[in-house]
């Protein structure tokens, strides 16, 4: 298959690890990707939340297939800065860095009945994936988000260290990483930007971005 990935080097190194041999093209940037979108089979959009507004380029292309990121913005949001003329077929999917190349790909959809396209798309990319609702910070994302916030909240009222709050989640819970190397992974910009779109949706105190996680991300 020729796949698209509008991104970085680390997002298309994550591509190639889940779906191995196939013809990828890398962009950056969307108004250079345009040029390969309607020629590809698949794009894997991992900074469409960046630049939601870029959505524009899916909409005349109804043979396009579109992956987007939409841990941060939900599709019905992007359908709505489209004036909901999207003509190409868009499943949203969790692109945080590392959230990938897992086991099951976390997917939502804009169009329930696209959900047999989105079987056939799977089983030629050998993945398993979950459908999840169209809501921002989907799901996986939102509770590891929330739980590096709560962290960060026991280290600003001196309960325990960071080394002592990884040690005790990997040892207590069999994470696979503590809250603070899942923030290090995932990077605390998105960290910050995630809970701060899920907060603007829900207002749910539990995604109130911790002072101290506020001000990490103000100094990266």
């Amino acid at each position: 298959m020729n796949i698209l990935v509008v991104g970085n080097t680390e997002n298309l190194d994550e591509c190639k690890a889940k779906w191995g041999e196939h013809k990828y093209t890398l962009e950056g940037d969307h108004r250079e990707a345009e040029r390969f979108v309607a020629g590809s089979d698949l794009v894997f959009d991992f900074i469409i939340d960046e630049e939601p507004f870029q959505i524009e380029i899916y909409q005349e292309k109804p043979t396009t297939r579109a992956f987007l990121n939409t841990a941060k913005i939900s599709l019905a949001e992007l359908s709505n800065l489209a004036d909901h003329k999207i003509k190409a077929h868009v499943f949203g999917f969790n692109g945080l860095p590392t959230f990938v190349n897992r086991e099951v790909l976390e997917v939502c959809l804009l169009n329930p009945a696209h959900e047999t396209e989105l079987n056939a798309i799977c089983k030629k990319l050998n993945t398993n994936y979950l459908v999840v609702d169209d809501r921002v910070g989907m799901v996986t994302p939102r509770i590891i988000c929330m739980i590096i916030n709560e962290a960060y909240y026991t280290v600003q009222e001196g309960t325990a260290t960071r080394e002592d709050i990884d040690k005790a989640m990997k040892l207590g819970t069999n994470y696979p990483y503590g809250p603070f190397e899942w923030c290090q992974r995932i990077g605390i910009k998105h960290v910050y930007e995630l809970l701060e779109a899920v907060y603007e949706d829900t207002h749910d105190e539990r995604y109130k971005i911790c002072p101290l996680l506020k001000k990490e991300y103000l100094m990266a």
